[in-house]
């Protein structure tokens, strides 16, 4: 029953894939599935440092598991992306995908903050002008 609801949830991706302009909506989406899936401190937290070799092996083992969900969650990340975006990102994990994307939008997340409706062109303008000058 649960892999039902996981595949269902995931739908929600299909209707547009992350491109920018998007980005709030998206990252939305991908809380709600993440949450649903257990997973949401996979683009919350860091990933700690792997244990020492004479660590018990439920470490080990947990260690292991946030390293498979931050596999899965960084696929499904790259998925939901546009081409440009997932060949920007394909080298990173989700976290750091996270970061990155954050820093991207950040000007397009302060203005939805603000109540400030953002019409395309708007939006287009207000995140290129948020690259750093090395963009160009």
């Amino acid at each position: 029953m649960a892999a039902n609801n996981t595949l269902s949830l995931r739908l929600v991706f299909e209707k547009d894939k992350l491109n920018g302009l998007n980005f709030l909506d998206w990252l939305c989406d991908l809380r709600i599935v993440l949450k649903q899936e257990q997973k949401l401190y996979v683009i919350e937290q860091q990933l700690p440092i792997k244990p020492s070799g004479n660590a018990l092996g439920a470490d080990r083992d947990a260690h292991k598991n946030r390293l498979d969900d931050m596999v899965d969650v960084g696929c499904l990340m790259l998925a939901t992306m546009n081409p440009e975006l997932q060949k920007q990102h394909e080298d990173m994990v989700a976290y750091d995908m996270i970061k990155h994307l954050k820093e991207l939008y950040q000007g397009q997340a302060r203005l939805s903050k603000l109540g400030f409706p953002l019409g395309q062109e708007l939006a287009t303008d207000v995140i290129l002008q948020s690259f750093p000058d090395s963009y160009n």
